[in-house]
């Protein structure tokens, strides 16, 4: 994957340098990175230049909630821009959370913008899915931002992405006809009031390592990453297998043996039974529309352990757009503008008038109806709580919501040291990891899943794997932790009669025609792949 999406911004570098080569420039001539020739430090057309114009057929991946709101923005766009671009736009619902998957697993048919969450950034630089931006398209992201904003699509010196919300966060919604206020500042106390009540406290601890990083940032724990220029993990300085994460464990395994636990946070859980929801900004109004009057809205709580109260933390990130990388450099950069017009001032105010976005705009914070929404008061109250989100390693997430159903398992203190000694050596094992890994449908497109690592003896790497019935049956050979694509349905020189060679696309996937056990071989010599089925 990594190196197709390489090749298309070499490709999009050399076209835009073979347009430049015939003195002005003509029509269509570009700069590298998605920018017209003859623009202004600003990154805009120079006066009487249109070298952009034209009709584009694109694809834009957003929330379903925003979907109908996007496709009237571009609108407006097509309607006012003064580069002579029309977008043919066919938007599409894809989840922030599952965007860097969704994309990997099929680059053609991927959207070529697309919104995507803070924690997914390390992934989708690492399989080269974003394209930089140039000085101007930079300069306008930072003048326009909060410096956490720019600093969130920042890999050292360049810029691989536009800020789109600056509260993607969480805190915790309480409905006041269950939860007394005098409660709600003490994990203990809610935990009680929902058992009492009969009511649910939704937060997602098996489910999301997002979430559950809170009991940990409360005792002070860290996890930071050093990310280099392909998204590889270099080194890690990670404290939650520590004196001070076994406490954060002890907290947390406090509402994970709660009846009244739920590991969720949609605004719907208040419909089925909830009274406590840990989520953020993004399902103000739907909890609103549930709980009307009865909406309360604050910081998270406090938990005790051994006589001592500790103030649960939280992740502070941002959702962002990148522009998926283009053959063609005048293509790439009419994306370009048009992500720069969907993350301006306009057109985030109307996405926190529609769906209660936090603006990462530094003008459109200081909107009177932003700063009066319960809900970025609730995410400013846990602010001095939250750790910024910096590049994390795209595997960590997978490793660290194991945690939870491994202290919920525990019967002692021991049981919980485990699961954070576990957690720890799965996290160093990422750091100059080796080898190769097959990774597919069968483990969830884990490419860190070292079980599903080949054995190798004198350059020769095998694996025997179970593939199951499913609508997509493919996968192919990366390097761990990374999305290569050069060990696939093309390498197979022995059992090409059982996969789907049509299937395998520009991804080069291995995609079985039949579920089974078969036994993948990888001779590293010659790049050969032999199937065997058992």
């Amino acid at each position: 994957m990594k190196k197709v999406l390489s090749v298309l911004l070499v490709l999009a570098m050399l076209f835009s340098l073979a347009a430049c080569a015939g003195g002005n420039g003509g029509e269509n001539a570009t700069t590298p990175n998605g920018e017209p020739a003859g623009t202004t430090p600003s990154g805009e057309p120079a006066a009487g230049d249109q070298p952009l114009a034209g009709t584009y057929d694109i694809k834009v991946w957003v929330a379903e909630a925003i979907t109908d709101l996007t496709q009237k923005q571009i609108e407006d766009f097509n309607n006012t821009n003064t580069d002579g671009i029309t977008f043919n736009a066919t938007v599409q619902a894809v989840g922030e959370d599952i965007v860097a998957t969704q994309l990997i697993t099929d680059v053609e048919a991927a959207g070529d913008i697309f919104i995507f969450a803070q924690d997914q950034f390390a992934r989708l630089i690492q399989a080269g899915a974003l394209a930089q931006l140039g000085e101007g398209a930079s300069q306008i992201v930072k003048d326009n931002n909060t410096p956490e904003a720019v600093a969130a699509v920042t890999l050292n010196d360049g810029l691989y992405g536009y800020p789109v919300t600056a509260d993607n966060g969480y805190f915790m919604y309480y409905d006041k006809s269950v939860i007394p206020e005098e409660d709600v500042d003490s994990l203990e106390k809610l935990i009680e009031d929902c058992e009492n009540a009969g009511k649910f406290f939704s937060m997602e601890l098996q489910t999301s390592a997002w979430y559950l990083a809170s009991f940990f940032f409360a005792t002070g724990c860290v996890s930071d990453w050093t990310i280099d220029d392909d998204g590889m993990a270099t080194a890690l300085n990670d404290t939650f297998d520590s004196p001070e994460g076994l406490i954060a464990a002890k907290g947390m395994k406090k509402l994970l043996d709660s009846p009244a636990h739920f590991s969720s946070s949609q605004a719907s859980d208040f419909s089925a039974g909830s009274a406590v929801l840990i989520c953020g900004t993004w399902a103000y109004d739907d909890v609103k529309a549930i709980l009307g009057d009865n909406l309360g809205a604050t910081d998270l709580p406090s938990f005790e352990v051994d006589g001592t109260e500790y103030h649960m933390g939280s992740f502070s990130g941002f959702k962002l757009m990148g522009v998926k990388p283009q053959t063609d450099a005048v293509r790439q950069a009419a994306l370009h503008k048009l992500a720069q017009y969907l993350t301006g001032e306009q057109c985030q105010l109307e996405r926190f008038n529609e769906r209660s976005w936090g603006p990462s705009n530094i003008v459109a914070q200081q909107d009177p109806a932003v700063a009066a929404n319960a809900g970025q008061i609730a995410i400013n109250l846990q602010a001095p709580y939250a750790t910024p989100q910096g590049q994390i390693s795209g595997a960590w997430w997978n490793i660290a919501k194991v945690i939870a159903d491994e202290v919920k398992e525990a019967t002692d203190e021991a049981g919980i040291q485990a699961a954070l000694t576990n957690y720890s050596q799965k996290c160093n094992a990422l750091i100059g990891v080796g080898g190769f890994v097959f990774v597919g449908a069968w483990n969830g497109w884990d490419n860190a899943d070292m079980t599903h690592k080949l054995a190798e003896s004198n350059g020769v790497y095998t694996i025997t794997i179970d593939v199951e019935e499913s609508d997509y049956m493919g996968g192919r050979i990366v390097t761990a932790t990374n999305w290569d694509t050069d060990h696939g349905a093309a390498q197979v020189t022995t059992g090409a009669d059982l996969i789907d060679m049509e299937a395998a696309g520009g991804d080069n996937n291995i995609v079985f025609l039949e579920a089974g056990n078969y036994t993948v071989t990888w001779t590293e010599a010659t790049n050969e792949i032999t199937i065997v089925k058992n």
